[in-house]
């Protein structure tokens, strides 16, 4: 029975070994901090720290944000180092205040204020217009 459960056990490691290179090898080019995380339904972008990124659907001119003021305050945009570099479909954009914004397809980036925790999407739907950023969205 030892000898079954140290071999199950290797399976599955071995398995975890293999599916984390080959996703390693599909992802495509992401700002620092960002990464594109599995989940049942879709490939959901977070930043940093964790937590779930969003589109606006208010964002409709290219390379501009529509959260400004009081909306970035909930919705803090996924601000771009001075030094940063675009990298594959993710783009840098100028903010009104003049902070510089990552933006992905055209579409900058943001996370809600609500969320706590690394799996939290409390911003999805808000309004109809806030939506969960998905890799290539």
């Amino acid at each position: 029975m030892n000898r079954f459960l140290l071999s199950a056990l290797a399976a599955a490691f071995a398995l975890t070994l293999s599916f984390g290179v080959a996703e390693a090898q599909s992802s495509a080019p992401l700002p620092p901090g960002v990464k594109a995380v599995k989940t049942s339904t879709a490939t959901i972008l977070t930043g940093p720290n964790g937590l779930t990124l969003y589109v606006y659907d208010a964002d409709t001119a290219p390379g501009k944000s529509a959260c400004n003021g009081p909306c970035a305050t909930n919705w803090p945009p996924l601000t771009a180092a001075a030094d940063a570099k675009p990298v594959g479909a993710f783009t840098i954009i100028t903010r009104d205040d003049g902070s510089t914004q990552w933006a992905e397809g055209g579409k900058p980036l943001y996370e809600f204020k609500n969320d706590k925790a690394p799996g939290d999407t409390a911003g999805d739907g808000i309004g109809g217009k806030w939506h969960v950023a998905t890799a290539g969205s």
